[in-house]
């Protein structure tokens, strides 16, 4: 018989420290038996021993180390390039399971992108008091500059990658949305890469969908942004330079589509038109799916310290001439206070209720919420509502005295820049670490490509993992990983 809290061993050594524990795990149910789409992934374990897995577990490191699939660590002492880790065993979700989160996904996206454009013309949800002006007008990332700006097709958000996690009831909610400058869809891509490899009977026999028509898909929504003019644009993406965090992504993408990288210096503006330089000399771009934060894409219209865009290119912008992917201001729609309307938003401009819950959200410039924190610092998260990749927070049950004091000062000090969820215990799916098959904590972020005409979502994304035991941040910059993520056809 299984006990309750230990998974299925049969005496094999890889499951001995399977522990269950009281959080929905990915591949046992509560008695420990494998759940029915996980049961053929059992059973190809049980055949392997911890030197083959490892055998595997080196080939794919070696691969990421080859490709030069590495991340950024910024403010390590130790070195901050890093090969970004992998973790062998598939997350696999059910076809019914993908069907809730393609639907939720695409009414949020639906949602969000109307919201934005309506705060940036006749603000109506503001003049009907669903979302408090304050909020939008005080947020870093609203931008007057965009107010009554055409953009094409009406489409602010054209990539976004929104990260779910599942409760202990196996419900997946939002955690938050990411609409600024999402990243990490090319570990998505390498990852299953990596998997038809280290496992090619194994995926062959799964029925998991594909992804490889990413790339296919991505151009297909930047051509749909283009200029009406401009039948045959040209397409470029835009990156901040070999020292950005997520440079390999940069040039990955490039050269999936077949697109030129180009860095600011590498962009001119006359008379509103972008060119790009190259060997055979101007060139003029049409579509720029930027990796370059508002602040620093033209110094002429935000900051003028910066030369990572190019002066000018917000006029061009505006003047209809270049699309940009996502459109400037996009980043108040996943400001983590905002995120707490999200359900209001898509009742209000869709009329109907959300598909995909959010997480309950304390927004700390109320008074009254603001008290309730301050005296539950031990038990909740609190967020930094600009920051992402795991900065700016405070897990309060793993937190010390001395973090929670500072973070009550931080809050007191300005109670608009942050917000408090519980500390949500997300599902747990099987890694191996250290010789063994051991549960870690994972959350899940799809990616979105949005035309305008069509709402495009990949079946998968990217399974984010919190590699050291009991975290609960899957961010690589905390010490996370990556997994490929299997959707089912049936």
């Amino acid at each position: 018989m299984l006990t309750e809290h230990r998974a299925r061993a049969n005496g094999h050594s890889l499951f001995a420290t399977y522990d269950l524990g009281a959080v929905y795990d990915e591949m046992f149910d509560e008695a420990g038996e494998p759940r029915p789409h996980y049961r053929l992934l059992y059973q190809r374990l049980q055949e392997l021993s911890a030197r083959d897995l490892q055998q595997r577990q080196s080939y794919a490191d070696l691969t990421f180390l080859n490709q030069g699939i590495t991340f950024t660590v910024y403010g390590d002492d130790q070195g901050t390039e890093r090969i970004f880790p992998y973790d062998l065993l598939p997350r696999i979700v059910t076809h019914d399971e993908w069907a809730v989160i393609e639907a939720g996904l695409k009414q949020r996206i639906q949602a969000l992108n109307m919201f934005l454009h309506d705060i940036y013309h006749q603000a109506r949800i503001l003049a009907d008091k669903v979302v408090p002006r304050e909020l939008v007008y005080t947020c870093p990332h609203f931008r007057r500059e965009m107010r009554n700006v055409a953009v094409p097709q009406q489409v602010y958000i054209s990539i976004t990658g929104t990260d779910l996690v599942r409760l202990p009831s196996g419900e997946f909610v939002v955690l938050e949305d990411n609409l600024r400058v999402p990243s990490g869809v090319s570990y998505m891509l390498t990852n299953r890469a990596v998997m038809k490899r280290a496992f090619p009977g194994l995926f062959a026999n799964y029925g998991v969908r594909p992804i490889d028509h990413y790339g296919h898909a991505l151009l297909t929504t930047l051509r749909a942004l283009a200029p009406a003019h401009r039948p045959d644009p040209t397409i470029v993406v835009l990156t901040p330079g070999v020292y950005n965090s997520a440079y390999f992504e940069h040039t990955f993408l490039a050269r999936l589509m077949g697109v030129e990288l180009v860095e600011g210096r590498d962009l001119l503006v006359h008379d509103n038109i972008v060119y790009m330089r190259t060997t055979a000399g101007l060139r003029r771009v049409d579509v720029i799916y930027r990796r370059v934060d508002d602040d620093f894409i033209d110094p002429l219209a935000f900051r003028a310290d910066s030369i990572l865009g190019a002066a000018g290119l917000f006029n061009a912008f505006r003047a209809g001439n270049v699309s940009l992917a996502n459109a400037v201001g996009t980043g108040v729609a996943d400001d983590k206070a905002i995120y707490a309307y999200v359900p209001k938003i898509i009742k209000y401009y869709l009329g109907e209720d959300p598909i995909l819950s959010n997480v309950e959200t304390y927004l700390c410039e109320d008074p009254g919420e603001r008290a309730y924190v301050l005296e539950h610092l031990d038990e909740l998260v609190v967020k930094a509502v600009g920051e992402s990749g795991g900065y700016g927070m405070l897990i309060g049950p793993h937190s010390t005295a001395e973090e929670r004091e500072r973070f009550r000062r931080l809050i007191e000090a300005h109670p608009r820049n942050y917000i408090a969820q519980p500390t949500l215990q997300f599902s747990r799916a099987p890694c191996f670490v250290d010789g063994r098959v051991e549960p870690r904590h994972v959350d899940l972020r799809p990616y979105i490509l949005n035309s305008g005409d069509q709402i495009t979502i990949v079946p998968g994304g990217l399974t984010r993992v919190a590699l050291r035991k009991g975290s609960l941040v899957v961010n690589s910059s905390q010490g996370g990983g990556s997994k490929d993520t299997w959707v089912l056809f049936e």
